[in-house]
């Protein structure tokens, strides 16, 4: 599970920003293309934030949906899974959107 690894280092991140004040919200954007689980993130986030000044705090995800443009036709279409055609049949697409996850905002009491 992937998301051990990467709510350890959203809980870095945090904590690093914070500088001890307590976190009451954490908000991620975590992009449909990106292969994670919010849930699994969920579960992991309380047990990372145990101990810690994020003990209690509410994770916030925000999804974002993937789109890609054709380099052939140029259209921009949403993107649910990689990989994909644009409706004119070309394979030449570049993805623009929904490959992120990044921490968006931190709440401090």
């Amino acid at each position: 599970m992937h998301e051990l690894g990467i709510t350890e280092n959203i809980v870095a991140i945090v904590r690093d920003h914070a500088r001890g004040q307590p976190v009451t919200r954490v908000s991620v954007e975590i992009g449909r293309l990106a292969a994670v689980s919010a849930e699994a993130l969920h579960f992991c986030f309380d047990a990372c934030t145990r101990g810690t000044e994020l003990e209690n705090a509410r994770l916030e995800i925000i999804d974002v949906p993937g789109a890609r443009t054709c380099r052939d036709c140029g259209r921009e279409t949403n993107a649910d899974h990689l990989p994909a055609p644009c409706p004119c049949g070309s394979w030449n697409t570049l993805t623009t959107r929904g490959m992120d996850l990044r921490v968006k905002e931190m709440e401090i009491a």
